[in-house]
């Protein structure tokens, strides 16, 4: 399961790097607009998102443990990405209160764990 991980993640890398260059070098060479720049951002951030997964099944495989606060720092991390590549062109209101609020459970959520200890 961990091989199967780091080759999904390596290829994750590697297509992130080609569609970043790809946007880079195409006409206009070295202009990227905005939405460029959020589809690289965001394809850099499940990247990361994945290597945090891969640490959390990691943890697990050799502890035998499931650790609560590292699994809530990946889901708000994986939140924290949906908001900042979240394309707010044609949402109602009620997603933007949705996502705050989800935001906000896992805030709470990983404050109470880390105040806990």
């Amino acid at each position: 399961m961990s091989l199967f991980m780091v080759v999904v993640i390596g290829f994750a890398v590697i297509d992130a790097g080609y569609s970043f260059y790809i946007k880079l070098v195409s006409p206009p060479v070295l202009i990227l607009d905005v939405s460029v720049l959020l589809e690289v951002f965001a394809a850099a951030l499940v990247v990361l998102i994945a290597i945090e997964i891969y640490t959390n099944v990691t943890l697990y495989l050799t502890a035998d443990v499931i650790h609560v606060k590292l699994v809530v720092a990946t889901a708000l991390m994986a939140v924290a990405r949906k908001v900042i590549t979240l394309d707010t062109t044609d949402l109602e209101p009620l997603y933007f209160v949705g996502y705050s609020g989800l935001g906000l459970a896992f805030g709470v959520t990983y404050w109470l764990l880390w105040r806990g200890k």
